[in-house]
């Protein structure tokens, strides 16, 4: 970190639920989008994570660890010559995808469409505030099969294959 810069640091608790997509919905083109790209400086099989994200300007790290059906995270921000620093160690487990933020209902669904080796897969995730938000939520009909804890789908096994 730079010689007296504070980086703002943000913690949360993850509650989410992760769908394929069937298919693509109407609004796609008028929602937000950015690409994002992505790589691991460290993994466990315990389910700690160290990841580098950049989108756009905005780089991060941070670091997630599984604690039973949620995670708990926390980001830092990094400027542009701390992610070029940290970046080359992510060789070899990374990832490209583009986002598209589309409101739904009283939630924000994250629809990734992912590029390079994982072209074809489309993704998404949505996040909710509470236990019982997570348990009343109705998926579109766009959305396929959930795929929620699946390993295989996870950013992390993305990046690592």
């Amino acid at each position: 970190m730079g010689r007296g810069r504070v980086n703002r640091t943000r913690n949360n608790r993850e509650i989410e639920r992760k769908f394929l997509v069937k298919w693509l919905p109407d609004n796609l083109k008028r929602s937000r989008s950015f690409v994002i790209e992505q790589g691991y400086l460290a993994s466990e099989s315990a389910g700690r994570q160290v990841r580098l994200r950049k989108t756009g300007r905005s780089a991060s790290l941070t670091f997630k660890v599984r604690r039973g059906t949620h995670r708990e995270e926390r980001e830092i921000k990094l400027s542009p010559k701390q992610f070029a620093a940290l970046w080359p160690g992510t060789t070899g487990r990374r990832l490209r995808k583009v986002r598209y933020e589309i409101p739904w209902e009283n939630v924000l669904i994250e629809l990734d469409i992912y590029r390079g080796r994982h072209a074809g897969l489309v993704v998404a995730e949505v996040e909710f505030p509470d236990r019982a938000s997570y348990r009343r939520f109705k998926a579109p009909w766009w959305f396929g099969r959930e795929v929620t804890g699946e390993k295989r789908y996870s950013n992390v096994r993305l990046a690592l294959k």
